[in-house]
């Protein structure tokens, strides 16, 4: 079987051709998988593809078009993908839907930590020789309060992290999980209290700019807000004006809501800038990290293991564990007139 890989990384191709050892025929492509790649896919069975990939109405159709029979994403986000026009046109898609809460969740405190204590200033300092300690203050995490928005598995990892800085944390999600330690409130409550917010939720149409100008009004001054799930989850002109005037201490971004032209690509040579993001680069209480949270070993072999072992399921005939159903997203389970129900598949 062909696969035409998408959106290819040096560090892409090592996990994958380490753990395919050959059972795929691995086409790999370092454009992102658009309309205008699509020519690329040509004699393929199938097309994996990557979070800032455009999997749109136009895409879709024409993967059915050339034969591919099902799209394997090789990452938990898929709001870049229409499902609708993925299951009317009967394109199968499956997805990875944990490489490794450890990871993101430890980067979003490697960002928390770096901004509190400055620790990007002082490395900039000392690279002159310069070792003054004057604007480097920060405070102890022990005893401030995280909330933490979205309690799936990187959510959950995160808070145990809080807890064991010794923080208190209040937590809010749609979908409540008790867990020794930590406090489910309403997101108003959380916002009112927390001196650090760590996003964590999928973006969906109800969570885009979830955090905008009303939502850092409501926010204890000088909080920390981090985000290491998806940049629409935050109005970023919002943010820009929030840490203007100081509602915002300072942020750490892994995910930025127009990336999808920017991160993973060397941008240095390029003069027109997006010109948010390079406000908010140039800023000194903020980080950015261009989406690099996932970026561990054990989470590239997790992440090529799940999507090999996704398509080995599919063109065996077995029952599809990863796959995403227009008729079940957003829902937690297969509905009733779905035949996943029964162990199946959802197409």
């Amino acid at each position: 079987m062909k696969i035409a890989f998408f959106d290819a990384k040096p560090y892409d191709r090592e996990s994958f051709d380490r753990i395919n050892n050959g059972r795929y025929d691995i086409r790999y492509f370092e454009t992102r998988l658009t309309a205008a790649a699509l020519p690329l896919a040509e004699g393929c069975d199938a097309a994996c593809a990557f979070v800032n990939d455009e999997i749109d109405h136009a895409v879709v159709e024409g993967l059915v078009a050339k034969g591919i029979k099902v799209l394997a994403l090789r990452c938990a986000g898929y709001n870049n993908v229409d499902f609708k026009a993925a299951y009317e046109a009967g394109l199968t898609v499956v997805r990875v839907p944990a490489y490794s809460p450890y990871a993101v969740a430890e980067h979003a405190a490697a960002l928390l930590l770096a901004l509190n204590r400055h620790i990007h200033k002082a490395a900039a300092r000392t690279r002159d020789f310069n070792f003054s300690l004057v604007g480097l203050t920060g405070f102890d995490l022990h005893g401030k309060t995280a909330g933490v928005v979205g309690m799936g598995k990187i959510g959950r990892v995160f808070a145990g992290i809080c807890l064991g800085f010794g923080m208190r944390v209040l937590a809010y999600d749609a979908f409540p999980k008790p867990q020794e330690g930590i406090e489910y409130v309403p997101l108003d409550r959380l916002l009112a209290e927390a001196d650090v917010v760590s996003l964590h939720c999928p973006l969906t149409p109800e969570t885009k700019h979830l955090f905008n100008e009303e939502t850092f009004a409501k926010m204890k001054r000088g909080v920390v807000l981090i985000n290491t799930s998806r940049g629409g989850l935050v109005d970023s002109e919002a943010l820009l004006s929030a840490l203007r005037d100081g509602q915002v201490g300072a942020a750490g971004l892994d995910v930025y809501e127009e990336e999808s032209e920017w991160f993973y690509e060397d941008r240095s040579d390029v003069t027109r800038q997006n010109k948010t993001l390079s406000l908010l680069v140039s800023m000194p209480n903020v980080i950015v990290t261009s989406h690099q949270a996932f970026l561990t070993h054990e989470a590239l072999a997790n992440i090529a293991t799940t999507t090999l072992a996704n398509l080995d399921a599919f063109f065996a005939g077995a029952p599809l564990e990863n796959e995403i159903c227009y008729r079940c997203m957003g829902t937690g389970k297969p509905q009733a007139d779905c035949p996943k129900r029964a162990g199946g598949r959802c197409h």
